[in-house]
Order: C-alpha cells, then sequence, then structure tokens
C-alpha cells in the first residue's frame, strides 16, 4: 500500500489540532484549515480557503463539531475534490447525516468517528471505528494508524450511531460521578480521598482521566478542556433524535449550569439545582419542541412580557400574545432543532438562567428571570438575542 503524501484537515479546534499534530509529528505533510484562522504550532501548513488545502492533499480529514458543519464544508470544497481524493470523515454527527454524505461522495468517503480525546490523539491511542468502501479503508490506514486502532463496521450510518451509544455511556459515568461528589460534599469528606476511593471502583477509569478537572471545591484554576460539556450535550441530543426516546443524562446534561466550553469533568463539580427551577425551563422547552402554547402557559406567569428584537424593531409581547404565534404543531424542521439549558443561578425566591436555541437558521440566546410563586417556580419575564445560525452555533 502507498503511504499518501500530504494530508488536509478541515477543522482545527482541539481534536482537530491534535489530529493535524499527530500526522505531522509522524511525518506527513499536513495542511490545515478552519473558519476561525486559527493556526497550528508546529510543521502544520495553514490556509486561508479549505479548497487550497484540499487541491494539495491526497486524504481531507474532516474534525468538525456537527454535521451542519460537514455538510458546509463538504459543499465548499467539492470542486477541488480530484477523484483519487478521499474524505475521512473523524467529526461527530447523526447516522442520517452520516448516511447522507456517503450518498453524496460515494466510495471515496469513510466515515471514521473516534473514541477518545485530546491525550488519546497526543499518544496514537485513539479507538477508530471506520466505515466505507474496501479500497479506500485501504489508502486511510496508514492514517488510522497513526491515530490509534481501527475496527470497521459496516456502514458510515453504523459507526455513527455506535459513537453516539458510546458517548452515552460516558455521560452516565460522568453524572454517576457527579453524583457521588454531591453526596461526598454533603458528607463533607475531604475531595482528594473520595477521588482516591473512587477510583478504586467502577469510575476508577474516568476519575484517573480526568482528575485533573476536579479539584477540591476551594480551587479556583481551570484546566483547559478536552472534551467540553457542549460537545457531549450535542452528542447525547442527536442520540435522542436518532433512537426518538428522551434519553436521561442528555436532560441533565443540558440541565448543568457550567460553561459549555468546559471540560466534561466539571459536570461533575457544579453544586446541584432545585428540579422546581428547572421545570419551568423543561415546559418551555416542550412548547417550543410540540408548538403547543399550553406548555408555555404552564412555564410562565400570567404578567410575563417576552422582549427582544423582531425584523429591527424592539417588540413586548404579553404572554397571550407570545402563545398566538404558535399553532399547536411542531415546526417542519423539528428534528434538527436543539436546544440547551447554559446557565441557572438562584439567589433565595428568584433565579435567572439562559438558554441557547437553534432553530432553523438562526440562533436565539434566551436570558430568563424565574421567581418562587404560586406553589412553585415560574417564569416572569424573558428577554432574546437572535442571530444567524453560523454566528451563534458552535463549530
Amino acid at each position: 500500500m502507498t503511504t499518501p503524501h500530504t494530508v488536509a484537515v478541515l477543522g482545527l479546534g482541539r481534536m482537530g489540532a491534535a489530529i493535524a499534530t499527530r500526522l505531522a509529528d509522524q511525518d506527513w505533510d499536513v495542511v490545515g484549515w478552519t473558519r476561525s484562522g486559527r493556526h497550528v504550532a508546529g510543521a502544520v501548513e495553514t490556509t486561508r480557503d479549505p479548497n487550497d488545502a484540499v487541491a494539495k492533499a491526497d486524504i481531507t480529514v474532516l474534525a468538525l463539531f456537527d454535521g451542519r458543519a460537514c455538510r458546509q464544508v463538504v459543499d465548499r470544497i467539492r470542486p477541488s475534490l480530484r477523484p483519487d481524493t478521499i474524505v475521512l470523515n473523524t467529526s461527530t454527527i447523526a447516522p442520517a447525516e452520516a448516511s447522507t454524505l456517503a450518498r453524496q461522495l460515494g466510495p471515496s468517503y469513510v466515515h471514521a468517528p473516534v473514541l477518545g480525546s485530546v491525550p488519546a490523539v497526543a499518544a496514537g491511542t485513539l479507538r477508530i471505528l471506520a466505515a466505507g468502501d474496501r479500497d479506500a479503508l485501504d489508502r486511510v490506514e496508514p492514517v488510522l494508524r497513526a491515530l490509534g486502532t481501527v475496527r470497521t463496521v459496516d456502514d458510515a450510518a453504523t459507526a455513527a450511531a455506535l459513537k453516539l451509544v458510546a458517548n452515552s455511556s460516558l455521560a452516565g459515568a460522568v453524572l454517576a460521578l457527579r453524583d457521588s461528589l454531591r453526596q461526598a460534599d454533603a458528607l463533607d469528606l475531604p475531595r482528594a480521598q473520595v477521588l482516591d476511593v473512587l477510583e478504586l471502583g467502577q469510575l476508577g477509569g474516568l476519575v484517573s482521566r480526568k482528575r485533573t478537572f476536579l479539584p477540591d471545591r476551594s480551587a479556583t484554576t481551570a484546566t483547559p478542556a478536552e472534551f467540553t460539556i457542549d460537545a457531549l450535550a450535542k452528542d447525547m441530543a442527536l442520540l435522542a433524535a436518532a433512537s426518538n426516546s428522551p434519553l436521561r443524562s442528555a436532560a441533565d446534561l443540558a440541565g448543568t449550569p457550567a460553561d459549555p466550553e468546559a471540560d466534561i469533568a466539571v459536570a461533575a463539580t457544579v453544586p446541584a439545582v432545585d428540579e422546581a427551577v428547572l421545570e419551568p425551563l423543561r415546559s418551555y422547552i416542550r412548547g417550543h419542541a410540540t408548538g403547543d402554547p399550553t406548555h408555555f402557559r404552564d412555564a410562565f406567569l400570567p404578567t410575563a412580557h417576552i422582549e427582544g428584537i423582531r425584523d429591527g424593531a424592539f417588540v413586548s409581547w404579553r404572554l397571550d400574545e407570545y402563545c398566538a404565534l404558535f399553532n399547536g404543531h411542531p415546526a417542519t424542521d423539528e428534528p434538527t432543532r436543539t436546544r440547551r439549558i447554559d446557565t441557572v443561578d438562584v439567589h433565595g425566591t428568584i433565579a435567572t438562567a439562559s438558554m441557547t436555541l437553534w432553530h432553523g437558521p438562526d440562533t436565539f440566546t434566551d436570558v430568563f428571570l424565574l421567581v418562587q410563586a404560586e406553589g412553585g417556580w415560574r417564569i416572569a419575564n424573558k428577554a432574546y438575542h437572535r442571530a444567524p445560525r453560523n454566528e451563534g452555533a458552535p463549530v
């Protein structure tokens, strides 16, 4: 088999930069591109145009945040793809999205999501699920072997689904660790001692890998993220949509009041938020998911106002006016829409919360004021910001 000379890496976030660096260290000629214009230290050439990178490459690696980013980038580079160029997609996307890309690119497409984060890339110990035409798999094997060990699967959709299921187990472990640490904190146990004991049990591997992200409650320094809360919550939302089932881990991660760009282990260190505070926010999400305004009436106080800029003008809707915007049916593109609770801060009988909603071509940032009233928590007011999705969505 002939080793490829040049590899293009499109997407230089945490994983993409690590992949580019690892391949350069293994003597590949690597050219990278990212929409942010980020540069990678070391022997990685970068370019402002992905087509320039693709034109030089025998293999083009996609290391992007989600399926939407993959579609956009593939559409942009297709004119520059040579017939013999292999597109190797390491991104975590939905099974249906992987199938669509496989149909579009045919035998030149290999879907290869990876298990492991930045340290595994650097060490060449990723576990890789690879699906594609036999000839294409043979051609990308040297690249995959430089990154880790390969398990071949039947097709792109299966590879994508298996990756989501694997991340679901990770989400469950993070939430189990969170519960254990909360209980230990309630018992006023020393964090270091608790982690020592947890390393001996079923969570030992996770605790060992993430221990630097699990400092004592008094610690103030942060460690750069390896795998973010935002990315794992996105993956769980994809799995929930693909399996048509509500996943507890997706809901719990979406409700974690932590920096979404923080490492997933941070989810284990955040103090618990009373479920009652989250319930109106979840009712609000159900309203958008179903189009049924009854859920908004459950979420908001009758006196609430919803305010923001619409078509260049300030609007302030009363609750009845806001509910009238919904027809009782989900939006036609509901399967592609996602929502995430970003922060919840409680101050006695009042709370503030923020949420991000990716709806079609737009991203909404919603900020809520909640009050404890009428026997429970309700939203008193909401203000929102609307932006084009490519401005607000993480890619």
